[in-house]
């Protein structure tokens, strides 16, 4: 059983680049016993947490990947594999896509428990519902999130490009140093590529056939990580689908929970709890309205498609002209909501950290909307180096 577990290992390993490595890379202390990487499906999770082990150890022997559904991890199971390995030796797995794994929170315990000088290190969707483990792994493990490739991590790696991650504060007062250190770079031709094919790293295997698998990613998100982590319904599935479709095509839906309602001919609980699945399963992003108390519960004040190359995905599908519009937003509020807090604001689009206001749109944008607002900003597209409060928006994909 080890023999094949160890071919497969050799095989991945040999396919993981090792050349680049995610921002998460550097922030995660790779000795803790236990560590997850979330992640939606196709930023590179398997990659991470592989470059770790082709890093730290030299050969199967010492340190082995497991896939989770490999058919020895499933007949044989995952507890008895780790008493086998470590039994011979073994200092640490390497687990991919645990989730699809059953009951798999319980027999991470009991190996955590079981073998206290062991690592274990795996990877999950983001549709992972933590709160619903059967076992509570909170205190033996530490959970990290992975977003995709960052407009700053795309530069790297199609222009060769290497910038420094910068601080929001940074950003919104040093922009035009920041922009004319850019020298002569077509950022903005390199911006829309990244807009339209550049937040998956599976763009490098060629742009041709980029839609198609990721089309093939939502199918997969919607059929199998959705179905599978909250056992729902065939009948289910389709609803998922037609909302985010109604995304897609709001540019940042307003949701009206019960018009939708009517018009799928399903219930209020259904539309929430089918939200609540695409937007852990990192298909949708939410914002709410600034505020605090009552505002925080209330239902999103806009949703939008995750990132905006799904959205150019779901477009093509459909047939439909991209909103310029919701493409802006759609990918300010996907750089932002990494790691800053973002809420709607009733003169702005949005209010930062709680203290910043920013308008996005295109360069022509005026600040009537947002004059006299303190600490305000515009956020503007078509534009490589701004002036005063007009901030490029491609700036804001230097965050990570």
């Amino acid at each position: 059983m080890l023999e094949e577990l160890f071919s497969n290992h050799l095989e991945v390993l040999v396919n993981t680049p090792k050349d680049f490595e995610r921002y998460l890379y550097s922030q995660v202390n790779w000795k803790a016993q236990g560590i997850c990487i979330l992640g939606d499906r196709g930023v590179g999770k398997t990659t991470l947490i592989c470059q770790d082990l082709a890093k730290r150890y030299q050969n199967p022997e010492r340190a082995l990947y497991l896939s989770a559904d490999h058919i020895n991890i499933t007949s044989y199971g995952l507890f008895n594999v780790a008493k086998t390995f470590f039994s011979h030796g073994g200092e640490a797995l390497y687990i991919d896509e645990i989730h699809k794994y059953p009951d798999w929170s319980i027999e991470i315990k009991n190996i955590l428990d079981t073998y206290k000088t062991r690592q274990i290190i795996f990877s999950a969707s983001s549709s992972l519902d933590l709160g619903q483990s059967k076992a509570d792994l909170s205190r033996r493990v530490v959970y990290h999130r992975l977003a995709g490739l960052s407009f700053r991590e795309f530069l790297k790696l199609e222009a060769m490009v290497e910038l420094p991650v910068f601080e929001l504060k940074q950003i919104l007062k040093n922009h035009v140093s920041i922009s004319s250190s850019l020298g002569k770079l077509p950022i903005l031709k390199h911006f829309r590529n990244y807009l339209k094919q550049g937040y998956y790293a599976f763009y490098l295997e060629g742009t041709e056939d980029y839609f198609s698998k990721l089309n093939n990613v939502i199918e997969k998100v919607l059929f199998e990580d959705i179905a599978v982590v909250y056992n729902l319904k065939q009948t289910t599935l389709p609803i998922l689908k037609k909302i985010l479709w109604l995304v897609a095509t709001s540019g940042g839906l307003i949701p009206n929970i019960d018009k939708i309602s009517k018009n799928l001919g399903v219930s209020r609980e259904m539309i929430y709890n089918c939200l609540e699945y695409l937007i852990r399963s990192g298909l949708l992003n939410e914002v709410f309205h600034s505020g605090r108390g009552n505002t925080l519960v209330r239902k999103p004040g806009k949703i939008y498609i995750n990132n905006t190359n799904l959205l150019y995905a779901i477009h093509g599908n459909l047939r439909l002209e991209t909103d310029l519009g919701g493409i802006r937003e759609t990918f300010f509020v996907n750089q932002l909501s990494t790691s800053h807090k973002i809420s709607l604001h009733e003169k702005g689009d949005y209010l930062l950290d709680d203290q910043w206001v920013v308008e996005v749109g295109g360069k022509g944008k005026t600040d009537e909307q947002i004059r006299g607002v303190s600490d305000s900003y515009l956020a503007l597209d078509d534009m490589s180096i701004g002036f005063g409060k007009k901030v490029p928006l491609y700036l804001f994909g230097l965050l990570y």
